[in-house]
């Protein structure tokens, strides 16, 4: 049996990242969702925002949890699997890797211990101070990720010397082509992810009648948000495109099965791509609105694969797929939004069953969404690491055998495959507990009195039961 290392690594660096993405998708917009909750009750000092605070907070410490273990193997792997990009990439790349660890992960560990365990010990100013600097780190935790990234697909300001990148210009390396588009792509798209599953969990309380007032102001603050943010979405992804049409043409070509060099370009629905026969089966598509859509210009001119020898074309079908996945469910996404609007205009938003149901369902979107752009993104590049310039057959380690692969992806997928149904389950049952952490009195810390619990107003369920 041949096993082949390049691919058994690419799988093995498939499956780390695709459980570690998870997290970062989720507590990107949950660290900046606590902040504002925080901020809300320092300003306002409403019960309901603290209690609102500290109940994401608990399943923030989760998910972060679980976000460091899951990829805190992800450097090793650049080790163990992929040496020789190690070896031609580190000048560029390690400090930008170097740079997260320093300004975004240890700040955002630092803080999130007073967020955690400060709530009692520090003034109300401070604690939303805490929550201020861990929404910043996870911020610039995705600020230098994706400049690493994203120079890996429009690398910039590099020199080459024996076989090895140096750094040029910094500012090319880390403002990189795609960077800006990249990132705002990235970013909204977590937040998104947060607010569908924020709107899931009201949801989920209004249909059971629990933590009613909780439920309506976690409900109505987040699709407020999502009504700014998935119209948004759709336009950072159209400038992502143009940058992607400009840079990366050939991962273009194959999101869209274009096998011919062609103006008035139609734009495929749905198709079955055939690589060996460069062609397409059972097309389903719009005439004209290809180039309508990619170029803005109905005479548009899109360059097809055929323009690329073999060798140099990433795989068609998976960023085919995967891209049309992601726009149908941003699609579901708007459509969720415009009958909050409905419901929202007919005073019928936190009690119709239909639309609690739909945002219950909904709450996996985002994470899907997620997924497919990302293997839209990563599959596009191929066959290069460092697009145009380091192939990944070239990348791997050389001493690598598919045995060596194959036991550390039967560990990790063990592992995983226990870690994250158990964070999952725990997460869950927070959930099911809702925000029931009883207040302490707002300015007994600042006002250096003994804590006490603040009078607890009769709970939702016991108000509807009355």
């Amino acid at each position: 049996m041949n096993l082949d290392p390049l691919l058994l690594s690419r799988l093995q660096f498939v499956w780390v990242i695709a459980w570690h993405i998870l997290l970062p998708a989720f507590t990107v917009g949950l660290a900046s969702y606590i902040c504002v909750l925080e901020g809300l009750h320092f300003a306002t000092g409403r019960e309901i925002y603290f209690r609102l605070s500290t109940f994401w907070i608990k399943i923030f410490a989760v998910s972060f949890g679980m976000g460091v273990v899951s990829g805190i193997v992800m450097p090793f792997q650049f080790g163990t699997n992929w040496s020789r990009f190690s070896d031609a990439t580190a000048n560029v790349l390690s400090p930008l890797l170097a740079y997260e660890g320093l300004t975004a992960f240890f700040l955002e560990s630092a803080f999130l211990g007073v967020l955690l365990f400060g709530r009692k010990l520090v003034p109300r100013w401070a604690h939303f101070v805490a929550a201020l600097m861990v929404a910043f780190g996870t911020l610039f935790s995705s600020f230098w990720i994706l400049a690493t990234n994203s120079w890996m697909q429009t690398p910039a300001g590099y020199d080459i010397a024996d076989g090895r990148f140096f750094p040029g210009d910094w500012l090319q390396i880390i403002f990189s082509p795609s960077f800006p588009y990249r990132l705002a792509h990235t970013v909204v798209a977590f937040y998104i992810t947060t607010g569908f599953v924020v709107a899931g969990v009201a949801a989920y309380y209004l249909r059971r009648r629990r933590f009613v007032d909780e439920a309506r102001t976690m409900l109505s603050m987040t699709l407020w948000l999502l009504t700014v943010l998935v119209p948004v979405q759709i336009f950072l992804g159209d400038q992502h495109g143009l940058n992607t049409l400009e840079y990366q043409p050939a991962k273009l070509a194959a999101i869209e099965a274009h096998w011919n060099t062609q103006n008035r370009v139609e734009l495929n629905l749905f198709a079955i791509p055939d690589e060996a026969a460069e062609t397409n089966h059972y097309v389903l598509s719009v005439p004209v609105l290809g180039s309508l859509i990619l170029t803005h210009d109905p005479n548009g001119a899109v360059r097809g694969l055929k323009d690329w020898p073999r060798a140099d074309r990433p795989p068609v079908a998976i960023p085919f797929f995967a891209f049309r996945a992601m726009v149908g469910i941003g699609l579901l996404m708007l459509a969720l939004i415009a009958a909050s609007w409905w419901l929202r205009a007919r005073r019928r938003l936190f009690d119709t069953t239909w639309f609690l149901w739909s945002c219950m369902l909904a709450s996996p979107l985002g994470f899907l969404a997620v997924l497919a752009g990302w293997a839209t993104t990563e599959v596009g590049r191929q066959p290069w690491t460092v697009y145009g310039l380091l192939r990944t057959a070239d990348s791997v380690s050389p001493s690598l055998t598919g045995f060596d692969v194959v036991l550390s992806l039967i560990g990790f997928a063990v592992v995983y495959l226990i870690m994250f149904p158990v964070g999952v389950a725990l997460m869950a049952r927070l959930a099911r507990s809702g925000p029931v952490e009883p207040a302490v009195e707002p300015d007994a810390v600042e006002a250096g009195r003994p804590q006490r619990p603040v009078q607890a107003l009769p709970s939702s369920e016991e108000r509807i039961s009355s």
